[in-house]
């Protein structure tokens, strides 16, 4: 991805975070001086991954296959003194083009996925084959605001604002916002997220984007605080 598209991404998610009344922390609005003079400050931010994620999964194509992410609390795994049991992401997809997080299933994260405003959203479902492929013949239980529903391999479901849906290991999932009814704000709270070990993705992938340097970055994102400490002491 460009750095310019990554810009740009971020200053729209933080537009359709204004439009929905919906506030992050305060790091979340801090733009590149502030992360520089808090450069010293960011060990464990940095350690359990918190803060400003932007990706096309590898797709070349960020306006129908990425997202931007917001990574608000995490723990790390096999550690429990930097962070939480837990996670929780705030996920920004667009509407336009139907914007996806393509199909992936997680080895060892179970996940609450929340529509927490904006859009509607869109997402189907099939159990992962052995070889790690899709199970187009078995059926799924899911948990949808704790009611257990059993639906078809393929079902595709409609997650309204407030409600949700639980994913457990070996689901294999894509979600993407309804065109047409606007930008989605996604709620994700989950057990610990490690993004480097614990996403199968269905086609070969790359969960974080190579970045072509066309402009200054208006925020680093959230494996990327380590050059942080070099311009802090230029």
């Amino acid at each position: 991805m460009k750095r310019s598209e990554i810009n740009g991404a971020i200053k729209r998610a933080l537009a359709i975070l204004r439009e929905n009344n919906f506030i992050l922390p305060s790091f979340a609005y801090w733009e590149m001086g502030d992360w520089i003079n808090h450069a010293s400050e960011l060990d464990n931010i940095k350690k359990i991954g918190l803060g400003w994620d932007v990706t096309d999964f590898g797709a070349g194509d960020f306006a129908h296959v990425g997202s931007v992410l917001f990574t608000v609390r995490n723990g790390c795994l096999g550690d429990p003194k930097p962070g939480t049991p837990y996670a929780e992401k705030i996920i920004f997809q667009l509407h336009e083009a139907e914007q996806e997080i393509p199909f992936h299933f997680h080895k060892i994260k179970t996940e609450d996925i929340i529509n927490r405003g904006g859009g509607v959203l869109m997402l189907e479902l099939y159990k992962s084959a052995p070889e790690g492929g899709l199970d187009r013949e078995s059926d799924i239980r899911v948990k949808m605001d704790g009611f257990i529903q059993t639906l078809p391999a393929g079902s595709i479901v409609e997650i309204e604002k407030g409600c949700s849906i639980t994913l457990h290991p070996g689901l294999h999932h894509r979600f993407w916002a309804k065109k047409g009814a606007g930008d989605l704000i996604v709620g994700e709270v989950s057990s610990i997220n490690d993004d480097d070990t614990d996403n199968v993705f269905l086609e070969v992938g790359r969960r974080f984007s190579e970045i072509e340097e066309d402009e200054p970055a208006f925020v680093p994102l959230c494996n990327e605080y380590g050059l942080l400490q070099e311009k802090a002491v230029k």
